[in-house]
């Protein structure tokens, strides 16, 4: 175990004395004052210069380590404050906790202390059972702050979720931002609310039954409001290139105290917010060549930071490379992480929801044996050639379980890779989107919902981010640059009415209207009742891949079947094109069990879900499967087949 998950194990000290150590950085409330520390190698001196009516500048001893500290008994919560550096400009605060006018203002001295939780009773979250539903804060209502989003949370859990997973509130500079351009990774975005909004949210969570999981950046910072060069250069490197910018240095020259800001972030969140877990986005583009690789500290420092307050939390990584070693335990040489985002599944749902295979999609056909790939092994890719990179991709599945695969028919990214930003539902027919949807949501994976995809939401989700004029030119022409892998997107008339990040309207147009909940009661209780089907049958519920098997009986139709120790079967059949016929039936996974009949438990075309009837796909006739369906069906003992 490294010293910082060491130190996070140990029992609390009163906050005056922590702040006396070095891993306690930033502003710390004691009952004294407050006690600053930052780290500036590159200065010579360094002063806390506090906003009126505060006290005097704070004069901070450097130490030979390039640390500055000092102490100020005037100072206290509320306190607002910047860094002077060698008798220059001022900064913001690295490890801020609140930035209540943005990245460029002023720092907010917070206690975290100050804050009664209400949750002593919840105890985390654990790998299987649980149901994801990604939202933007900013998005999920119109007020766009945590204190109106926690008032929906009642629903998300009357519909089956377990947990949300919050798109990134680190502070960002400007009104709107999907939050992967942060600049202080300690201070929730002022505009969604202070840090006590941010706790009420987890609290009304956890009162609510529901876990809260947060996506965190750790693979770079953005270009607005990043003054962390002002204190040191050691925090970026050229060493690697990053996709977003400059990377991060976590193995090179003074790259421990890079390390640390970032591991002891992670457990930050847990420890403070009550966090269930945290989703590391875009992990292939966290270099490290040391060892232990730094998203093996950041998941051993969240776990310890949970386990002081006996919790359980779960560490999420989307990994575009699909390298299942980050699901490897750290003392097996992997990074003990938990689960993995399964692009493949999203991929190969959509192509066979809209036959488009542009870009990325090259690799996939949307075809029956995909499905039946997906549910046995996981991903598709794992270490064959992928032609639309050039190169093999993946790594192989062994013993990881299916509940560590992360499934999705739409997420941020994959809803706003489209011209339009437009939903799943608005893609494709209504047959075929109600099939996949109970292909998402019965299968053994994991699955995530992007908010509003429970009531067919009319809002488009696109990139949205507001910057200073003189940079938002370069983030319209780069998301054109991006989008032009497209084919679709890549003419003159389509890059023309590309929507611009930087435009309100263009933010205002992703919002959820929660009105369309009410109206739109098909949609939604077709995720309800799948969601009810997914929790109360046992052979879906124990999520386990080994007690299935799966067989393609039709170009677009295919067959998954749960063996049961009594004989009580389970069968899933998906039909993704026209009526197939299959007749004969030379496919033993169809011959029901002994002495039992195939009961009709469930179907996607029932009038119930705007569908033009349920039918049994077995009659007298021969298997005959509904275009563009979905059945779930049960072995019953002695009762009819239709």
């Amino acid at each position: 175990m490294n010293a910082l998950a060491q130190n996070l194990r140990r029992p609390a000290e009163s906050p005056a004395a922590r702040a006396r150590e070095r891993d306690a950085p930033g502003a710390t409330c004691g009952p004294d004052g407050v006690f600053f520390r930052v780290w500036a190698p590159k200065r010579r001196r360094a002063e806390v210069v506090f906003e009126a009516p505060g006290p005097a500048p704070l004069e901070l001893e450097r130490g030979d380590d390039g640390w500055f500290a000092g102490h100020s008994p005037k100072a206290g919560p509320g306190t607002r404050y910047r860094y002077r550096l060698d008798g220059g400009g001022l900064f913001p605060d690295p490890y801020s906790r609140f930035q209540p006018a943005g990245p460029h203002g002023p720092s907010e001295v917070i206690d975290p202390a100050a804050y009664v939780w209400k949750d002593s009773g919840w105890t985390g979250l654990s790998l299987k059972g649980q149901v994801y539903y990604e939202l933007h804060v900013g998005c999920f209502t119109s007020e766009g702050t945590f204190d109106a989003a926690a008032r929906h949370l009642g629903q998300l859990r009357e519909l089956g979720v377990t947990a949300v997973e919050i798109m990134p509130v680190a502070e960002f500079p400007g009104r709107w931002n999907w939050g992967y351009d942060g600049v202080l990774p300690y201070a929730p975005f002022h505009g969604y609310g202070d840090a006590e909004a941010f706790k009420r949210f987890v609290d009304a969570a956890h009162a609510a039954g529901l876990g809260v999981i947060l996506d965190v950046v750790y693979n770079h910072l953005g270009p607005d409001g990043n003054y962390l060069r002002e204190f040191s250069d050691d925090y970026f490197t050229d060493r690697y290139r990053n996709d977003w910018g400059p990377a991060l240095n976590f193995d090179g020259p003074a790259s421990r105290p890079v390390r640390e800001y970032f591991v002891r972030n992670a457990a930050y969140w847990i420890s403070e917010f009550h966090l269930d877990g945290l989703r590391l986005d875009a992990t292939q583009n966290i270099e490290d060549a040391g060892d232990p690789h730094v998203i093996a500290e950041i998941a051993e420092a969240a776990r310890a930071a949970a386990a002081r307050a006996r919790r359980k939390i779960l560490v999420i990584a989307e990994n575009e490379l699909q390298d299942t070693r980050l699901l490897v335990p750290a003392a097996e040489g992997g990074m003990g992480l938990d689960s993995l985002w399964n692009d493949d599944f999203h991929h190969s749902a959509r192509v066979a929801a809209t036959g488009e295979r542009e870009a990325y999609y090259t690799d996939y056909r949307g075809a029956a044996q995909e499905f039946v790939s997906l549910f046995k092994r996981g991903f598709l890719y794992q270490g064959q050639y992928y032609r639309w990179q050039h190169k093999n991709r993946g790594a192989p599945v062994t013993g990881e379980p299916a509940a560590s695969f992360v499934n999705y028919l739409e997420n941020h990214d994959q809803i706003a890779n489209t011209r339009q930003g437009l939903r799943l539902h608005e893609r494709t027919s209504p047959g075929r989107w109600r099939a996949l949807t109970a292909v998402l949501l019965l299968g053994p994976g994991t699955p995530l919902l992007f908010m509003g995809q429970e009531f067919g939401a009319s809002a488009r989700f696109l990139f949205f981010a507001d910057h200073h004029p003189g940079l938002s030119p370069a983030v319209l022409a780069g998301r054109r640059e991006f989008l032009s892998q497209f084919p679709s997107a890549a003419g003159a008339d389509s890059q023309a009415s590309l929507a611009d990040p930087a435009h309100e309207r263009t933010f205002l147009d992703c919002r959820l209207d929660w009105a369309e909940r009410a109206a739109n009661t098909a949609a939604l209780s077709l995720h309800r009742d799948l969601l009810k089907l997914r929790r109360e049958e046992p052979l879906l519920a124990a999520q386990d891949r080994h007690t299935l098997d799966g067989a393609v009986v039709g170009p677009q139709t295919f067959v998954i079947r749960w063996f049961a120790p009594d004989g009580r079967d389970t069968l899933l059949a998906v039909n993704l094109g026209a009526e197939q016929e299959f007749d004969p039936a030379p496919e033993p996974l169809l011959a029901v069990p002994r002495g039992s009949t195939w009961k009709l438990a469930w179907a996607s075309e029932s009038a119930r879900y705007g569908g033009p009837g349920e039918r049994h796909p077995l009659s007298r006739r021969g298997w005959v499967f509904p275009a563009e369906s979905a059945v779930y069906l049960k072995a019953s003992k002695g009762e009819g087949a239709a």
